[in-house]
């Protein structure tokens, strides 16, 4: 069942979301040749006890991993995609990109986001994949109108990206979000006949999430359980925000 909000609910998740903008600000200043994934993980930590909030990654449970999730972030670095485990071994190089996910709950409302930067001087064909994965979620945030339908916002993002010479990752999708984390519908990045297609109304809010890889879409779990990672060993950007779908059109909750 798809959840409506109320503005007053809508309230409290922009409060989430501006939280979550405040952390990812942040770690975009950090996030510099030298660093490590790591020292982004103890600094989004402290500013989410400061803020009286509760990370939305640290404890979650995925089945397929078998465990639950150890870190308030997700550090994916170059060819991971989503759900890299900060490591303070692993140190940010000149050339590299990383992927910021985070999630917090405040007074019971979820937000969600993530941002990829690159470090330093980074190659032509990766600021191109960056700025097409950018691209491609503010052209989806434009279709997250009343009226729309789920598929006008995933297929915005497939066409823009397999247009420009990029591939979209199948396994991991976006979703809705609200007073739980993963709440229906489920927000692929590329029209997925089998799923439902449900037409956009006032107070639903998605969490809209392009993944895309330089190289071939193919995913390949790690050991660990939980860092996807490109299989071709190709880069992979990956951005998101929370929206709520208004009479006015979208407001994005994750930013100012």
């Amino acid at each position: 069942m798809i959840v409506r909000k109320t503005a007053a609910e809508l309230e409290k998740m922009r409060r989430s979301g501006l939280l979550v903008y405040r952390i990812l600000e942040m770690l975009k200043g950090m996030a510099v040749e030298g660093a490590t994934t790591m020292d982004l993980e103890l600094a989004a930590e402290k500013t989410i006890a400061d803020a009286g909030a509760k990370p939305a990654f640290k404890g979650y449970y995925v089945p397929a991993a078998g465990e639950a999730f150890k870190f308030v972030l997700c550090t994916s670095v170059n060819e991971e995609i989503v759900h890299g485990m900060p490591n303070a071994k692993r140190v940010l190089k000149k050339g590299d990109i990383v992927s910021i996910d985070t999630g917090v709950k405040l007074d019971g409302y979820y937000g969600d986001s993530a941002i990829t930067v690159g470090i330093g001087e980074v190659g032509e064909g990766t600021r191109r994949l960056l700025e097409v994965t950018r691209q491609s979620l503010e052209l989806a945030i434009d279709r997250v109108r009343s009226g729309n339908r789920l598929f006008d916002v995933c297929g915005t993002v497939q066409n823009y990206v397999e247009t420009n010479g990029f591939s979209i990752v199948r396994e991991y999708v976006g979703h809705g979000i609200g007073t739980q984390l993963h709440e229906e519908p489920q927000v692929p990045n590329y029209v997925d006949r089998k799923n439902d297609n449900p037409r956009l109304k006032p107070g639903m809010v998605l969490a809209v999430e392009p993944m895309v890889n330089a190289g071939r879409p193919e995913v390949t779990v790690l050991k660990d359980k939980w860092t996807a990672v490109a299989r071709d060993g190709s880069y992979s950007a990956h951005f998101e925000h929370c929206i709520a779908v208004t009479e006015a059109g979208p407001w994005v909750l994750t930013r100012p």
